[in-house]
């Protein structure tokens, strides 16, 4: 018997969808590299760097989708971690204030430390998590501000304007993932 739900669990087709979209993001440089796609040159670092990265976020989404049953508790896990993903991502490849060498992108590094020591004090309890993401929103909405305010950036693409709302961009993700955290707790 409970090896049939095991069974079950493994071959669950959105378990089998969402693994094989993690390992086509992943091969799909490998492709263009076969391909002799412009501007596409992975090394060995970057693969298993993408490779911990998305196996990462797919693990810790498992985890949620075990833990709770809630699809609000589930959609808040999944918005902080593609906040923090995408946070990571887009500050490896070309980095969101200047360029990916510009050491004020380590503070969005700070922002995901601060969300997942949040996560982490909170034992995943929906109404704490709620707390933990509030504070990154407001973390992250502060360093849009401070970023526009001193013209951080300016001088490269794409222009205070735009890196405004892609820094307040993310911090509506994350106050979006407080926000259905604070609906999963009022469920319980």
């Amino acid at each position: 018997m409970a090896n049939e739900v095991v069974q079950r669990r493994l071959a669950s087709p959105w378990r089998v969808i969402g693994w094989g979209i993690a390992v086509a993001i992943v091969l799909a440089p490998l492709v263009a590299m076969q391909l002799q796609a412009p501007g596409v040159n992975w090394t060995l670092g970057d693969f298993i760097f993408a490779i911990v990265l998305i196996g990462g976020v797919g693990l810790l989404l498992e985890l949620a989708v075990r833990v709770s049953a809630s699809w609000a508790y589930r959609g808040g896990v999944a918005l902080a971690l593609a906040a923090g993903f995408l946070l990571i991502w887009i500050n490896g490849a070309v980095g969101i204030i200047g360029d990916e060498d510009n050491p004020a992108n380590l503070v969005f590094m700070a922002i995901i430390a601060m969300a997942v020591a949040g996560a982490i004090v909170a034992g995943g309890k929906a109404a704490l998590m709620a707390r933990a993401m509030a504070v990154a929103a407001v973390a992250q909405a502060l360093v849009g501000a401070i970023v526009f305010a001193i013209d951080a950036g300016a001088s490269a693409p794409p222009g205070p304007v735009k890196l405004l709302i892609l820094i307040e961009g993310f911090a509506a993700m994350w106050l979006g993932s407080s926000l259905l955290f604070r609906k999963a707790a009022a469920e319980s």
